[in-house]
């Protein structure tokens, strides 16, 4: 939000900032009623594409104590990974400042969020007999580490965010109005936190400081 808001003109900061807060709300709720279940529920019919969006939905059996993912508590990965689909969504927001209405982004986190990152998420970071009994095909018929999120997040997004851009063709103005941006601190603020954060992302990531 500070990252891409300080990058916009004055006048498109509120609603660029507000496009990365309505992803925590969108994808949020939609992360605990199936979205979790979608990314890391045992693979339907163990092809890898896609887990089971009911067998975590509303994360049922995974508030118990005796819930965990290695040694983490259920709860503690289920939130941590729900930062990254929600980030996820947020970066593609970048490449259409100035271009689209708050209602049609907000549309559009819910959809890419269900038939994109979702299941992305599972072919990159599920691991067999890791939550479900059959993981992604990226994890275990490729064999990939994405500690960094360099598959499901920054090329999925940004592929996404290209075709987006494409479609929404440049801004009004572009070339002949000035667009400089409107504060280069809040660029460097929010540079700050997202790499401070991506080192968290690599720790556990891998489950482990180490």
């Amino acid at each position: 939000a500070f990252f891409y808001g300080g990058m916009v003109r004055a006048k498109s900061v509120l609603n660029m900032i507000m496009m990365s807060f309505i992803s925590m709300g969108t994808i949020g709720v939609l992360w605990v009623l199936f979205g979790y279940s979608m990314a890391f529920g045992n693979s339907v019919g163990g092809l890898g594409i896609v887990g089971d969006p009911f067998q975590y939905f509303g994360l049922a059996g995974l508030m118990s104590p005796d819930a965990a993912v290695f040694t983490l508590p259920s709860l503690v990965f289920v939130a941590f990974q729900a930062c990254f689909a929600i980030i996820a969504v947020a970066l593609v927001s970048g490449a259409i400042a100035d271009r689209a209405s708050f209602g049609g982004w907000t549309l559009f986190t819910i959809l890419w969020g269900v038939l994109v990152y979702f299941p992305v998420a599972g072919w990159v970071f599920a691991f067999d007999g890791f939550t479900g009994e059959h993981g992604g095909w990226i994890a275990n018929w490729l064999g990939a580490l994405d500690f960094a999120g360099g598959t499901a997040i920054h090329i999925n997004a940004g592929i996404s965010a290209l075709a987006l851009a494409l479609v929404l063709k440049p801004r009004i103005g572009f070339g002949s109005k000035p667009m400089r941006p409107h504060n280069m601190t809040l660029v460097m603020l929010g540079a700050g936190l997202l790499w401070f954060g991506w080192f968290g992302f690599n720790a556990g990531s891998a489950v482990a400081a180490n």
